[in-house]
């Protein structure tokens, strides 16, 4: 039987996954509202407030749906479906997906042609195990981690904030050097063109790709243009009062810069 990233087995392991993870949210929800009851609270602001939230989840939606969309070319529905309804990542299963790719030898846009069932389970596996550290890594040192920055912050609050920024800033920088790691075709060709070898996901036999010398820059003018964008947002939001823009600032960046994307490939190659 061929393979195929969107087999209808695949779909129904997913399915069943994700009617789990739904069961218990709904379980506790009824918890919550009952525990409510009990206690005396007022439950037109329950009702209220799970309105609200029910509402507001709608503009992350928007982003993860986009995602799905996005490394559904490559890797099907499924998955990226799967990934990003339980504990994946916006900004992580894309990267995982292309490093995997890249081990393989091989480039997540070259898999869009075709991927044999060995590659989409490297991929996957390297999706979850890495995305997993977290479920189990805070468990074990977030205590521990959470009093030792209360303790810095109580013997030196100016290093200690100083402390926290580095940290996030170090995470950002990882994203960051992933948007600027293929600058170097620059200074690479000789020719204005960049040769990338990878194997093909059916044969196995080496694809030479050809791309010009300006193509690392597609990903910088798409950080840029999105980054200009998440400003405008914010000026949107602070001038104007408009604060619904607030929920929906990060798809319509994603969103431009994913479309903006299209015509500076067909400049830059």
């Amino acid at each position: 039987m061929e393979f195929s990233t969107n087999h209808p087995i695949l779909f129904a392991l997913v399915a069943v996954i994700i009617a789990a993870v739904l069961a218990q949210s709904v379980y506790f929800l009824v918890k919550s509202v009952r525990r409510a009851k009990a206690t005396g609270m007022d439950m037109k602001k329950i009702k209220k407030t799970v309105i609200t939230a029910a509402i507001f989840t709608i503009a992350p939606a928007v982003s993860i749906v986009i995602t799905v969309i996005t490394l559904s070319q490559s890797l099907g529905i499924a998955l990226p479906w799967l990934r990003l309804s339980v504990v994946g990542s916006l900004s992580y299963e894309a990267i995982a997906a292309s490093n995997a790719a890249s081990g393989m030898g091989t480039t997540l846009a070259a898999l869009a042609e075709g991927m044999t069932a060995s590659q989409y389970v490297t991929i996957a596996t390297v999706m979850t195990i890495s995305i997993m550290v977290g479920i189990w890594l805070v468990p074990v040192i977030a205590k521990r981690y959470q009093s030792g920055l209360i303790s810095f912050e109580q013997k030196d609050a100016k290093w200690s904030g100083i402390l926290q920024n580095s940290l996030f800033i170090g995470m950002i920088s990882a994203f960051v050097g992933f948007v600027f790691c293929d600058v170097y075709r620059l200074w690479s060709s000789t020719d204005g063109v960049f040769e990338v070898v990878s194997k093909d996901p059916l044969t196995g036999e080496n694809v030479t790709t050809l791309y010009s010398s300006t193509s690392g820059l597609v990903p910088v003018f798409v950080m840029v243009i999105s980054a200009v964008a998440m400003c405008l947002c914010g000026l949107l939001i602070k001038k104007l009062k408009w604060k619904w823009v607030n929920d929906y600032a990060l798809p319509i960046c994603m969103v431009l810069g994913m479309a903006l994307a299209i015509p500076l490939t067909a400049w830059l190659g």
